[in-house]
């Protein structure tokens, strides 16, 4: 099959002429064959620079450069950190669905990156970034870029001390939960479950809501609860899975959750359904979970913020806190063998500190402390549909995202979902559902 070159259509020039600083061209015209340099090839997206010039295919998602500062932060923070500063910052944009442009900049990356792994492949990939470097200086200084680093965005996280401390881990978590629960409330179903839906219909009126109510069903189901049982949800969130196995099978769970915002938004739930008598919030870490068995337990997408040395022990605990004969539910993400566990943007912006890992990995994890894994149900697919839900509320619904958590946050989430939704659509990460059981006789 012969490749088609796709037209760039033409490159203008912009409202200051050729008295503009990127001469005849433009600004685009001298950033666009650098960055062709980068991906080793045409670009994927348009290019639109901040004196109006444009470069690139025509049709393509639109790249929009606000001004200069965009590319000062990439050279203080060359890759994804700082494209997302310039994103969060609106100094960078993108036209139209920022799924799309974010899928044409990765198969760029993917198709050109290079799969030669020989020496001499390796060293035509060195040689072509470092022709790319020089190009990049000399267009920064012919664009007047360079200058002193610009500050971090206010909605970038700030958190110190040990990895993985309580108290870190506390900043963290209050990081991304400490929110108003009405931001949330406008982007997830009534239930407030922030995790994968189940999706078991394609019919058009088959809902976001119906999705995760099949989700804490089929969890519900696994786990095999009848009333009265007793039912430790770890990381419990805005209390979706809690709330429904207290309402729908009688069980008395106890909801862990280390976010005083969500502690607080369960118990008023609790409260206002008449639950009291079945639910017990507890706003603390899990290693501070007291001791006793229960007959299920269950994390859902709590465990990706556990780290990677101190997993081991969470698996232990999980094991402890069960009674031999006992099931665990573990819904966690996962990440391929050679794919990021998280990135700069996640890291910096949404989950400091946050690990994932291939599943069997932590198959094994959970094994080796000493459960039994009797199933594993792949849900992959349906994160890219949950998250797409969630993308599309957010989208309906700006001009009150804004009001509530303000416009830098709102295009961090903006940003947080339209990424994530990809990622799971390329297989770059997954989301699986793991139930074991604690051997031994029930008591």
């Amino acid at each position: 099959m012969t490749a088609t070159r796709r037209s760039r259509g033409p490159r203008r020039t912009g409202p200051g002429g050729l008295g503009a600083p990127g001469g005849l061209g433009g600004v685009a015209a001298v950033l666009a064959p650098v960055a062709e340099r980068f991906l080793g090839g045409e670009l994927p997206v348009r290019l639109r620079a901040w004196d109006g010039s444009e470069a690139g295919p025509v049709g393509a998602p639109v790249l929009v450069l606000r001004s200069r500062q965009a590319l000062r932060r990439l050279l203080w923070h060359p890759g994804e950190l700082g494209l997302a500063q310039a994103y969060v910052m609106g100094e960078l944009d993108v036209e139209g669905d920022v799924t799309d442009g974010l899928r044409a900049v990765w198969r760029a990356a993917r198709e050109r990156g290079g799969a030669d792994d020989t020496p001499r492949g390796v060293w035509l990939r060195t040689v072509r970034r470092s022709e790319a470097v020089r190009a990049a200086a000399a267009a920064a200084v012919r664009l007047g870029i360079p200058g002193p680093r610009p500050p971090a965005p206010a909605a970038e996280a700030q958190v110190s001390g040990r990895l993985h401390s309580k108290s870190r881990d506390q900043a963290v978590i209050a990081h991304h939960y400490n929110v108003p629960p009405a931001f949330y409330e406008l982007i997830l179903d009534p239930q407030m479950a922030y995790s994968s839906g189940l999706w078991t219909s394609d019919d058009p009126d088959y809902t976001l809501a119906d999705a995760q109510r099949d989700k804490l069903d089929a969890i519900c189901g696994k786990l095999g609860l009848q009333p009265g049982q007793r039912l430790l949800d770890i990381g419990c969130g805005w209390g979706s899975l809690t709330i429904h196995a207290a309402r729908s099978y009688g069980a008395k769970v106890t909801a862990v959750t280390l976010a005083a915002e969500q502690a607080a938004y369960v118990r008023r739930r609790v409260t206002e359904l008449g639950l009291s008598d079945l639910v017990t919030v507890v706003n603390q870490d899990y290693r501070d979970i007291a001791a006793g068995a229960h007959d299920a337990v269950a994390s859902v997408e709590m465990g990706e913020h556990v780290g990677d040395r101190e997993y081991p022990a969470f698996c232990a605990l999980v094991r402890d806190r069960v009674k031999p004969g006992g099931r665990v539910l573990i819904q966690q993400m996962s990440r391929g063998g050679r794919a990021p566990g998280g990135g700069a943007f996640i890291e910096a912006y949404i989950a400091p500190d946050m690990h994932m890992r291939p599943l069997g990995q932590t198959v094994s994890l959970l094994e080796d402390a000493g459960l039994e894994v009797i199933g594993v149900q792949g849900m992959r697919t349906d994160y890219t549909r949950t998250i797409r839900a969630w993308l599309d509320r957010l989208e309906q619904r700006q001009p009150e995202v804004t009001a509530l958590i303000g416009a830098q946050a709102g295009r961090v989430w903006r940003l947080y979902l339209a990424g994530g939704a990809l990622a799971f659509e390329e297989g770059r990460m997954g989301v699986d559902q793991v139930l074991a059981t604690r051997p031994g006789r029930p008591r």
